[in-house]
Order: structure tokens, then sequence, then C-alpha cells
């Protein structure tokens, strides 16, 4: 796949290392009959990064069902803050094995006690009736800033934000289409735009452009439903996690060409989040839909 070698560095770490990387996080080892480990990150975060767990739950799932099934539908609850510093154990159960369709349940574990729960639809590929909603009209990737140089040249981000955002690994690229966040005290509409891709390309079947999907998919969500109240986690004291997490894939794509990730809110109260997202490629096609809900609460 032609790259475009204009396209600015993300920051000082290779991008064909961090693409594989990347994919040696989301490999789970297999133990036993349906049970796996996986490992964390080298990267300092408070817990474990949720789209991790998801696609590497999904890993685990589509270990246990035919070669010609693949995934079409993911359903997870985050239960506990996962330990960076732990392996995670992923429990496999295969509740359904049908002509077309297979279910899985997969439990994630961590020091003996469920961390997250998820359940995954898989399908043998057919044929039938087609429609989508179109792509929203908005600017292509070419030009735009990457997330962090946007973060700099916007108005009352931290040094601390941005030093963060500077040093931290980035397999996927966001450019976003509108400011990612709001100057302190700004309103914006509850919504955003980003194009996404992973920053070198990707060898490997259409499972594993499903499982970065997944990772990424837990990217932008949680924080469109903060837009419109005009706070940001690093600019107040906002306290925001992801409560439970879905997925839907619709069409082939591939994750090293730019994919547009609409997002969308349509509520918020009781301290929690409402998040919608649909995924597009450059030429229109809706390949992916997803959605999220998250706590979020202003401290004292």
């Amino acid at each position: 796949m032609d790259r475009d070698e204009s396209s600015p560095r993300i920051n000082q770490y290779p991008p064909e290392r961090l693409v594989g990387g990347l994919r040696k996080l989301l490999t789970v080892e297999r133990l036993d009959t349906d049970l796996y480990r996986g490992s964390n990150s080298s990267e300092e975060r408070d817990r474990v990064f949720g789209g991790q767990v998801i696609a590497q739950a999904l890993a685990a799932a589509s270990h246990s069902v035919e070669e010609d099934r693949i995934v079409h539908s993911l359903h997870a609850y985050f239960l506990r803050g996962g330990d960076q510093k732990a392996p995670i154990i992923y429990r496999v159960e295969r509740d359904f094995d049908g002509r077309s369709f297979s279910n899985r349940r997969v439990i994630a574990i961590q020091h003996g006690r469920p961390i997250f729960n998820f359940s995954a639809s898989f399908q043998r590929v057919t044929g039938g009736l087609h429609h989508q909603m179109p792509m929203p009209d908005v600017p292509g990737p070419d030009g735009l800033p990457n997330q962090t140089e946007q973060l700099e040249a916007q108005p009352g981000v931290s040094a601390e934000y941005l030093a963060h955002m500077r040093a931290r690994p980035q397999p996927i690229e966001f450019r976003m289409v509108e400011p990612h966040l709001a100057a302190p005290g700004e309103r914006q509409p509850p919504f955003q735009h980003a194009w996404m891709r992973a920053v070198a390309p990707i060898e490997g079947p259409e499972s594993l452009h499903r499982l970065m999907l997944a990772f990424a998919s837990d990217m932008l969500l949680l924080g469109t439903s903060a837009h419109t109240h005009g706070v940001h986690w690093s600019t107040h004291k906002l306290a925001m996690t992801s409560i439970d997490h879905a997925l839907w894939f619709h069409e082939p794509f591939q994750m090293d060409e730019w994919l547009l990730f609409a997002a969308d809110s349509p509520w918020t109260g009781h301290a929690r989040g409402m998040n919608r997202g649909s995924i597009f490629t450059q030429d229109g096609r809706l390949v992916a839909s997803c959605a999220q809900e998250g706590m979020m609460r202003l401290r004292e």
C-alpha cells in the first residue's frame, strides 16, 4: 500500500515498530483448551486500556470458531480497572454453534476476580439485502494536523498533557477534523470526526484488521459526551471511565488505510455519557458501527 511520506511523524518511535508492538500485544497465549493469557503494554498507565482488553478477548474467542466464520458483533462490560503490572487470563465459553452463526462468551480475570465480561457473535459470510447511511461531508485527511499537533496549537492544554501525548506510543494515527479539546469554558456540539489509520502497513488476514479496529474503537468515543459541556479530563477535574462497549462489523476494510470515525453523543445525565460511532472508508463505505456508555463525574 502506498504511504504518504510527507505525513508528519507521530513521535520518536519507528512506525513499523509501533504496529509490530500492537500486533504482539493483541496476540494471546494459549494455556489450555479455551484458556488464554494476554500481556500488557510497557506504556505507563493507571489501568489497562479498555481497547486492549476488548481486542485480546476477541482474539481469545476467535481461536474457538471455524476459520470460515468471522466476528460481526461484540458487546462488553468493564467491571474493574485492570492492573497494568499483571497478565490477564481469558476464559472462553462456547455457548452456541449453528449452521451460520457461533456465539462465544469471555471472562477476563486478574488476581482471581473478573475485570471484564464479553460476548461475540461470528458468522459464515453470506449475501443479502444491503443499504447504508451516507458518509458525513467532512474534509479528507490530507493536510489535517495529527492529534498531537492540533493539541499543541490549542489554548488551555496543559504542558503535562502535551508531554504525555508526545511520549505516548501511537500505533494508530488520528487526524481530527474539529478541535479535539474545547478552550476553557467553551461548549462545542456533541460530535467529532477523525480520520484514523495504522502508522505502518499491516500484513495479515481480515481478522487481524478487525482486532486492531476493536482496539482503536475505544479511543475516541467517551470524550465526545464531554464536548457540549466544555470540559475535558486534561483541563478539568473530570473522572471518566468506560462502562460498556459494543461494536458491529459490516464490511471488510484495511486498518492501514484511512478510515473516518464519526462520533456523536445523543445524551448525558446521572453521571453517565452515551456515545455512538460510525466508521467509513475514504470512498464512503460504512464498515463498522460502535456505541459506548461511560461514567462522567466532575470532582470538587
